[in-house]
This record gives structure tokens, sequence and C-alpha cells, in this order.
């Protein structure tokens, strides 16, 4: 998971507390999985609407500080619980307040929408959220030479820009996914693997005969699209025929990190995050690879810190539970983790504990030891064990150290595709006394 460090922050508390000479600890400001969605509003209106999703991870936090961008007018606000649907009160306020709420280098000049959220963060959990809001920004969305312009730095990982109907891309400066949500409107989504902001620069240009459509000019909805809880169907033309409806890699947000216990055991502890979102369903199902075996599963709710029920079943007893699992044979295993249902406008977001054995894909040859393993999720992690040194990578992939002294390799891949990943470390030789 992608997340900001920790770390405390001493201030001077707010109002009456301060007026007594006390000083408050209060704990950083901390998110992961941001993601942004740019839906261009009409053509010489210098406004579009923007949907940003963010998680809160700052344990017991019970607000959340977005800052409102320089240069960019907000109107039209609203902010969603992404566990249930709901509205969540908010307010704008100084760079001051949000700089005693815990934002480091928060600046006073700018202004911030404070949201006040659901719940307290749980322990090693996340409060997911949603805002909603309309920027008026000519600098960024703009028409030069007969071409609709949106140039603006991001420096969030994650972003679809949505073109006005009727529009086709002319050049797009960083590589991105195209992908026709209705026929005619376009978008452009993009995942950003490196440490900078990506210098956007897209350029559309209007087809012959388009025709622009009221919902283009002005907004209607003030309520989460469902675009952002669920892309599941892929929509009907007025003929019927299913379209080809690519899914958006930078939208998922599915992540792994793996554990490597020493490679003499062939194991490896894992632990998963998946959002689900279609209403009524109440499990997930893991279905594990074949050639590994599991044992030692858990799971909870991040967003509640709610323990979750789970069981294994193999062979004919996954037939015996209806569960929609292909090509069972007497030694598929499937790990049933149970959860409440989905309701509507809701969402709910897990994190599965698993340790697996795999003698085959991991293991020690001579002194290296060997990692052989196809990644399908956009965000990917691991761990080499304790004592043990990176000596080859096939995929490119950040490199840090945990606070306990392992190595970390993080694997971003923004295609639709697998990767394989093969690793090769050493164990450090400890010097003679």
């Amino acid at each position: 998971m992608i997340r900001f460090a920790l770390a405390p922050l001493c201030i001077s508390a707010l109002a009456g507390t301060a007026a007594f000479g006390q000083q408050a600890t209060i704990a950083l400001q901390t998110q992961s999985d941001d993601y942004t969605r740019y839906e261009l509003l009409a053509p010489g209106s210098a406004s579009f609407r923007v949907y940003y999703e963010v998680t809160a991870t700052t344990a017991g936090a019970t607000q959340f500080f977005n800052p409102i961008r320089k240069g960019s007018v907000a109107s039209n606000e609203h902010v969603y619980d992404r566990l249930t649907g709901a509205p969540l009160a908010f307010e704008v306020v100084s760079g001051d307040i949000a700089r005693a709420g815990g934002v480091r280098n928060a600046d006073s000049t700018s202004q911030y929408i404070r949201v006040h959220l659901a719940r307290r963060v749980p322990k090693d959990g996340e409060a997911r959220i949603l805002i909603d809001k309309t920027y008026f920004d000519p600098k960024s969305y703009y028409e030069e030479n007969g071409l609709l312009v949106f140039a603006r730095p991001l420096g969030i990982k994650r972003n679809a820009i949505v073109l006005p109907e009727g529009y086709e891309v002319v050049s797009c400066n960083v590589p991105s996914q195209i992908i026709e949500e209705t026929p005619g409107r376009l978008s452009v989504s993009f995942w950003n693997a490196l440490p900078a902001e990506a210098p956007l620069v897209l350029k559309a240009r209007r087809l012959p005969n388009a025709v622009i459509r009221a919902n283009d000019v002005v907004q209607t909805a003030s309520t989460p699209r469902g675009f952002l809880l669920a892309r599941d169907a892929t929509p009907a033309s007025a003929s019927g025929e299913r379209r080809i409806l690519p899914d958006e890699r930078a939208h998922q947000n599915r992540e792994i990190v793996y554990f490597l216990q020493q490679p003499e055991t062939h194991a490896f502890d894992l632990y998963h995050d998946y959002t689900e979102s279609r209403v009524g369903i109440d499990k997930y199902l893991n279905v594990v690879r074949t050639g590994s075996s599991v044992s030692s599963p858990s799971a909870r709710v991040l967003d509640t810190g709610e323990e979750l029920k789970w069981e294994i079943l193999t062979g004919d007893a996954i037939r015996r539970a209806g569960l929609d699992v292909a090509d069972v044979t007497p030694t598929t295993q499937v790990v049933v983790f149970h959860f409440a249902a989905v309701k509507p406008n809701g969402s709910v977001r897990l994190r599965m504990y698993e340790t697996y054995t795999d003698s085959a894909r991991y293991r020690l040859v001579g002194d290296t030891l060997l990692w052989d393993r196809s990644f399908g999720r956009p965000a990917n992690a691991v761990v080499l064990p304790a004592g043990w040194y990176l000596t080859n990578s096939t995929i490119p992939g950040t490199i840090s150290e945990t606070a306990d002294g392992r190595v970390r390799l993080d694997f971003i891949n923004p295609r639709p595709d697998e990767i394989d990943v093969f690793l090769t470390a050493r164990r450090r030789k400890r010097a003679a006394p």
C-alpha cells in the first residue's frame, strides 16, 4: 500500500487549550490509495468536475484535510463515506487550522476542505472518502488553436481525464489507456509509477458533426457516480450488443504484500487488500494457486476493524457450497471470507492474511534464494527474509528498507497484464568478531 510516513507532531493546541499553555501531540495526517477523476465540462467554461477518492490512514483520526489547489476556484463540493455512501459534514478552513489538525507544512495562505469522518480510523485500518467538487481554472483547461487543452501537473499517481462528448484525443504526453466510456465520450487514464508529478498535457479536437449535450454544459448530478463504486457491467448499445469496455487499470486498488520466510521453508506470509462494491455480495473467494498450499488465514474490514469469519474448502466441498469456482479438482483449495452484504451506494475494504507454501516458486538453490511468481495486481510488494540482500530483479521496482532492516521491493504495473517477477538474493555474511 502506498502510504506517507507517520510521525508525531507537537503543536500548540487550539483555542481554550492553548490559553492554558498546554501542548497536544497530534499525529500527522497520512493517506493512501489516492485516485482522481477529472470530467471536463463544456469547452470555453474553463471548468471541470473532480472526483477524488482518498483513504485516511492515521489511527484514531476523526477528520481529514484536502487542499484546494491554488489557481482553482472550488464550488459545488460534496463529500461521501465510501463504506455506506452517506454524505459527510465538512467545511472550508485555513491552512493554519489544517496544520493544527496534523497536515505537515500546510500553507497558511491556502484553503482546505476539512472532512468530518463517519467513524474514528481504526488501528491499522482506514477511512475511505469521496470528495466531489468543481474547479474553475482557466490556466489548466482552455482552448488553443482550435484544440481543447488540459495542461496540469498531477501529483496524485492514479488519474483519469474524461473529455467532453464528441471529442477525440489528438495528443497526450503521459502513457495512458484510452477508454470509450459511452459512445462518443472518451477517458484518458494512467498510473504514474515515478516519484515525480506527471506534467500532463492533453489535447483534444471536436469530431465532425459532434453535438454537445446539455449535461456537458451544466452539472446535473450531486451524488457519487456509480463509476466510482463499481465497473462490473459492460453497457449495452441501443441494438442490445455489448461494447468492449477495457478495465481501467488506474482505478484498480487491489494490493498485495509478500513477507518471505527463510527460503528453506518455502513459506511466505502475505496480506492482500480488496474493495468489494457489488450490492449484495457477502463473501470473498480466494482460490489458492495450483502448486501452493494455504494456512493461517484471517481477515478484517479495514473500515471498521471488524474481524471476519473464514473457512477453507477443498475439492467437492467447493461444489457442495455452490461457490462460483471454475475447474475444480480434488486438490483445489478456496479460502472463503464472510462479511456483511454490501448495501446500495456502499462498499467494503477488506484485508486478508494468509501463509502460503510453494516449493516450486520459492526455494533455495545452493546459497541463492529464488523467487519466481507472476503478479496480476497493479500494486505488488515483496519483502525479503531478515538477513538477505537483493542480487537480481528482472522487473523494475522501487527498493526500500523496512523498519526492521529487511529489503522491500514494490512493483507498480500500470498495464492490464501480468508481470513475471524473478528475484534472487543472498545472505549477508556477518563481520568477524
